[in-house]
């Protein structure tokens, strides 16, 4: 029998030239790899990761991407995962599995109002599913015509085409159309870049924008929109006060449903279970993925209300009625076990009100720096969620160039902390640093991750 392939014995060396030779890697020109390797993490514990070279790092961002909520090297899941895999890896989502029907029963507790989970394995693809559900409704219950989606300038929802079709950040979609028809953009609402004279009221007035284009469109041609709860790549954008009312008052008004995409605010990040529970908002669909299971395995869900989803069988004599979609990997058993133990971390460890807590010293650490240095011209965030926007003037508010914010991010990079920020998002407003933290950080790494950029910024943002 061949032995099982065991990590500890991958040759460091040609891993690396394996990377370079036959890896095309995630938002990277590839060209510099020719000279130089490219980056490749090994080893995470807690918050830490140490790359091909052994140097240790701080992560800042979660594995990148605000995934990695409960921190590495989790055994308690890792066993889980192996555990079930050896039970039962994988059947088709048309059937039942037990970590499945378990994961759905205590989620569902965490969302008052909600009742159905629906699983795939990304945002990406949970918010396709949130579109198709929209659409099937549409074509059942008005004709085909209520089909339209709003989405909202500077939010992201995916990867795909159609997912772009509903993201508003012009980078990210550039060289990928045609797009999905039947996608409208609203207004963002980000104070800080007021679009009005007058900022009195600003949360309503931005929430306003939503129902001049339903009704632009037709409030009949109207059958959802899509929105972050907080904006996560387009900016780290909190909601200004009204705005989620108003918002929920408009969709209550012209029968639109409110999906919210919690891809990267769910499972804790926020300080509460999910951002939209900050704002008193009561939606129709909501879709996750990244923190739900902490990165230990893929998933994603496509979350909703009794009501939704009664509308996929009150007719079982005709053949087409129900929701006639499957995403492969929806069976896959791994995820909901490592949901489950990652949801029992959060739980047993205490983890919401740590997020809460430490996300009131970061914010605190980062006005600091707001205090003493001129580039930075507005703090953002909520919990383990923050960000800080940099301008070249305080008053003009005119964007700080994405080259200072790189050396920035490198600089923080070679004392051995990794921070984020926007990129090929918005062209001329990639100026946000943003940091996320696992939910586990303590008062010493928000010191160590503060200082960094401290660092780095005494160097490569004085104005």
């Amino acid at each position: 029998m061949n032995k099982a392939v065991d990590t500890d014995d991958f040759n460091l060396s040609e891993c690396i030239a394996a990377d370079r030779e036959h890896v095309w890697h995630h938002l990277s020109q590839h060209k510099a790899y020719e000279q130089t390797d490219p980056l490749m993490i090994v080893k995470g514990d807690g918050m830490r990761v140490w790359n091909a070279a052994g140097k240790e790092h701080l992560d800042g961002v979660s594995g990148g991407v605000w995934t990695v909520n409960v921190g590495y090297g989790r055994e308690s899941i890792a066993n889980a995962v192996r555990d079930q895999l050896i039970k039962l890896n994988y059947f088709a989502g048309s059937a039942g599995n037990l970590p499945g029907a378990a994961f759905a029963s205590r989620l569902i507790e965490k969302m008052p109002g909600m009742s159905r989970v629906y699983y795939s394995n990304s945002g990406s693809e949970a918010n396709e599913k949130g579109y198709k559900i929209v659409r099937q409704i549409a074509h059942n219950y008005h004709g085909g015509k209520k089909h339209k989606i709003l989405f909202r300038e500077r939010d992201y929802h995916g990867t795909t085409i159609t997912a772009l079709s509903s993201s508003g950040q012009d980078q990210r979609k550039d060289q990928y159309g045609p797009f999905t028809p039947g996608f409208v953009q609203i207004p963002h609402c980000l104070q800080y870049r007021c679009q009005y004279d007058d900022e009195t009221n600003y949360g309503v007035k931005a929430a306003l924008e939503m129902e001049k284009v339903i009704l632009a469109e037709g409030p009949d041609t109207v059958g959802s929109v899509v929105l972050e709860p907080i904006t996560a790549g387009g900016g780290v954008i909190t909601p200004p006060e009204g705005y989620w009312e108003t918002i929920q008052e408009i969709c209550k008004k012209y029968d639109v449903l409110l999906h919210i995409d919690e891809v990267v605010c769910g499972l804790g990040r926020t300080g509460t279970w999910f951002g939209y529970q900050h704002y008193g908002i009561k939606p129709d669909i909501v879709t996750m993925a990244k923190g739900v299971a902490s990165g230990y395995a893929a998933i994603s869900c496509t979350v909703t209300t009794e009501e939704v989803f009664d509308r996929f069988k009150a007719d079982p004599d005709d053949p087409m009625s129900y929701f006639r979609d499957i995403s492969t990997f929806g069976g896959c058993t791994s995820g909901p076990a490592a949901a489950l133990e990652n949801m029992r971390i959060i739980e047993d460890e205490n983890l919401l009100d740590n997020t809460t807590a430490m996300g009131d010293y970061l914010m605190e650490k980062l006005r600091g720096l707001q205090n003493k240095y001129e580039v930075i011209g507005e703090v953002r965030g909520k919990g383990l969620f923050a960000g800080f926007e940099m301008v070249t003037d305080r008053k003009t508010k005119e964007p700080a160039p994405e080259g200072m914010l790189a050396n920035v991010a490198a600089d923080c990079m070679q004392q051995g902390v990794i921070i984020g920020r926007t990129n090929r998002c918005l062209d001329g407003l990639n100026n946000t640093v943003t940091l996320s933290p696992a939910l586990i950080a303590t008062t010493d790494d928000i010191d160590e991750l503060v200082g960094a950029i401290d660092n780095a910024m005494d160097k490569h943002a004085r104005i």
